[in-house]
């Protein structure tokens, strides 16, 4: 008989993963708390931006013209645990108020809901991201829970989505690593990824602490290699260097790759930030805290770039006072092809300087209505063009296709002074110049 999933959390991680899973052919219940949520989904709408997400969605959920029905939402736990051979906990691992350890509160509350009405045979596979220690704790304590006691097990699952390509990432991973304590766990979860492993995904079998590490060492990894390229532009600046060719040159050594060596106002988002905080916290705790101690630095020099961006805008119009000047403002997402603004780079560089004075008005393709509510008080655009209109500096701070492709020319023609700040270096410095802009960007020379 084929198995039956769930979703516990359809938050971006859990809508994805649901819709994901039906697309694969199985039978999907999703459960949120919030009812606003479920009401949403059941339409077929997402709470996010995600391209292709709202879309698959659509072609799944039950009640939609034309779906294939594989897909419903519920916001009670009997009809989940009655449901489901397998259970996925999607739920979100935020940082603690005031401290750099992981909230756990939601996955706790989560595995506990779900536990008590287990009383058949079932596989909890936990995909948030958690400190390492966590899956053996949940392990005792749905054994302690769950009528059907033995009968169910845990595994770990971890996700490893990148916002603008969830979608992709979810259907054709290229890793699916498992961490397990039986041949049964195992094989079950081959079954649910197995037209993933059959076009070539790699299905990775691990213990439990393997598992839960891996997400946060790919993080940490990442997010080295980017604070490494921002700490080489302090340098170029220093030097008179060019970090852009410093990058292109460095990244034909295959043992380093090009990707990701692109200098700027560093990372941002939901995950990075927390992630190598909670991963360092958690090292601490397990007495290996000089292990991770780089990662200090490497969160260091992340932050360090939104106020050299501040203070760059500033020399640029003259080293004084923001008063009076203004500002526009390009991105407010923390990457392109999101609307997610959780610690973007682009809103804090724009935040700053409104608060020393500047007049900011800001426009991004899909981020607006979340920059709004998180920043109220700054200005915004509906367009490129009209945030452009009559500023003194340009500043590009996310990388959009929709900036690249931007007319240099006929923006000049809108603004009150030619001069753009590329904080992303990805626009072009020669097409720029050649319209009349003065162009500078980050660990690069000014002309």
């Amino acid at each position: 008989m084929a198995l039956k999933i769930t979703v516990i959390g359809t938050g971006y991680l859990g809508a994805t993963h649901a819709a994901a899973m039906a697309e694969l052919g199985f039978e999907v219940l999703g459960l949120d708390v919030v009812p606003e949520k479920i009401e949403m989904l059941t339409r077929g709408e997402v709470p996010m931006y995600e391209p292709g997400l709202e879309e698959l969605l659509r072609k799944h959920v039950a009640g939609i013209e034309g779906s294939t029905g594989r897909l419903r939402f519920t916001m009670d736990w009997a009809e989940v645990a009655e449901f489901g051979d397998v259970h996925f906990v999607c739920v979100n691992t935020p940082q603690k108020h005031g401290e750099y350890a992981c909230d756990m509160s939601y996955v706790d509350a989560a595995v506990e809901s779900l536990a008590k009405h287990l009383g058949k045979p079932a596989l909890v596979v936990g995909k948030s991201t958690v400190p390492v220690g966590s899956a053996e704790r949940l392990a005792a304590r749905i054994l302690e829970l769950a009528p059907a006691g033995g009968e169910v097990e845990l595994a770990w699952n971890p996700e490893f989505l990148r916002e603008g390509f969830a979608v992709g990432d979810t259907l054709h991973p290229d890793r699916i690593v498992v961490g397990v304590r039986s041949d049964r766990a195992e094989k079950t979860l081959r079954e649910v990824y197995a037209t993933p492993v059959g076009q070539g995904s790699p299905f990775v079998v691990t213990d439990f602490p393997t598992a839960e590490l891996v997400k946060t060492a790919a993080n940490s990894f990442l997010a080295t290699k980017i604070s490494f390229i921002n700490a080489m532009a302090e340098v170029c600046e220093a030097a008179g260097g060019d970090v852009a060719k410093l990058a292109e040159a460095i990244g034909y050594d295959e043992r380093i790759g090009s990707k990701f060596l692109r200098a700027g106002i560093g990372f941002g988002g939901g995950c990075l930030p927390k992630d190598i905080r909670a991963f360092m916290a958690r090292a601490g705790e397990l007495g290996a805290d000089q292990a991770l101690t780089f990662l200090r630095e490497i969160d260091s020099i992340n932050m360090r770039r939104r106020g050299q961006m501040v203070e760059m805008t500033r020399e640029a119009l003259g080293g004084g006072s923001f008063l009076g000047k203004r500002v526009a403002v390009l991105g407010a997402t923390f990457k392109p092809d999101s609307d997610d603004v959780r610690d973007s780079p682009a809103l804090n560089v724009a935040g700053q300087i409104h608060l020393q004075g500047g007049q900011v008005t800001v426009y991004d393709p899909k981020g607006m209505d979340n920059a709004r509510r998180l920043f109220p008080t700054l200005g915004y655009a509906e367009s490129a063009d009209a945030a452009v209109r009559g500023a003194d500096v340009v500043l590009h701070l996310t990388e959009w296709s929709e900036f690249r492709e931007l007319d240099p020319a006929a923006l000049g023609a809108l603004a009150g002074t030619r001069l753009i700040l590329d904080g992303r270096n990805a626009l072009d410095p020669v097409l720029w110049r050649e319209a009349g802009w003065t162009y500078r960007a980050m660990g690069r020379p000014a002309a």
